[in-house]
């Protein structure tokens, strides 16, 4: 991965975002709010511009709502995800 692929909150939360490749070489999407929250996304497609999921990621971590906030710049993007875990 050429990009950025993890992404801490600047605004003094514990929220954090990520991209990474699972076991068998899809990407996935982490997110875990240092608390009690994690959830994973696993991204649908074989080829993912890494450089658009890294620009969404970063808009959302820095928004106060990070979920919400994900889900419309991935749509924002085309780029389409399916829940695996959270």
């Amino acid at each position: 991965m050429g990009h950025q692929a993890a992404f801490h909150a600047p605004h003094g939360g514990a929220d954090f975002l990520a991209m990474r490749k699972n076991r068998a070489g899809a990407t996935e999407i982490v997110y875990d709010d240092g608390v009690a929250r994690r959830m994973v996304w696993r991204v649908d497609g074989q080829q993912v511009n890494e450089e658009r999921l890294s620009d969404a990621l970063r808009a959302s971590v820095c928004a106060l709502r990070v979920v919400p906030t994900l889900y419309e710049e991935l749509r924002k993007r085309a780029i389409a995800v399916e829940k695996v875990m959270g």
